[in-house]
């Protein structure tokens, strides 16, 4: 089995050896409410894996508390380069349903940029929410304080503060981020706008 710190040597025209990581990010669908109990199976077992929350309130017996909840609720993400052997180990583990993609060789990976810019949201001391998943908007680019990098669509501008969703593309799911107006700036000049009723762009100096 190849662990998340392996890696392979292909052999070039010349004959010398070139290490090539083949690890990628792939979804795991999960049964419900199974997505810590399946993260923490794959840590168990040595894999790299992610599972993304958020935080919200919960009402029990009269008292609200803040708790953390997956971010895309029945996924989490696993760096590995999978092979078939990997593939039925990580689909024994108790409350996997499937890892996303055609079959155990034409599995679907997700970008390294999408995990990365969730990651740095998860990291950060921003307060994070779900929201509807979008496909066109502006795309813009935090530039400067601890998300600085991070790429999303602009889907409103509310006073200073502005709205960045972050998606991942194959789950269809999106979460979002309030930034400063001053911290984002567009990545390009072109842009289509949905008509999603929720994508209400400000127009100052962002087209």
């Amino acid at each position: 089995m190849k662990w998340f710190g392996d890696q392979e040597e292909h052999q070039t025209k010349g004959g010398e050896a070139l290490p090539v990581d083949e690890r990628q990010w792939f979804a795991l669908w999960t049964a419900s409410h199974y997505e810590q109990l399946v993260h923490e199976q794959l840590v168990a077992k040595g894999y790299d894996a992610f599972l993304p929350t958020i935080r919200e309130w919960s009402r029990r017996a009269g008292v609200r508390h803040l708790i953390s909840v997956p971010m895309f609720s029945g996924y989490l993400f696993v760096h590995h380069a999978i092979e078939k052997r990997s593939y039925l180990d990580v689909m024994g583990i108790r409350g996997v349903v499937r890892i996303l993609g055609e079959r155990w060789d034409r599995l679907a990976p997700v970008a390294d940029d999408e995990i990365a810019a969730i990651q740095r949201l998860q990291h950060s001391d921003a307060a994070l929410m779900p929201y509807p998943y979008l496909h066109d908007g502006q795309r813009v680019r935090i530039v400067e304080g601890s998300l600085a990098g991070v790429e999303g669509i602009l889907v409103r501008r509310k006073a200073s503060r502005d709205l960045l969703v972050v998606s991942i593309n194959l789950l269809n799911r999106s979460v979002a981020v309030e930034v400063e107006s001053s911290a984002v700036d567009p990545i390009d000049r072109t842009f289509s706008m949905s008509p999603h009723p929720a994508q209400r762009l400000g127009a100052s100096g962002l087209c």
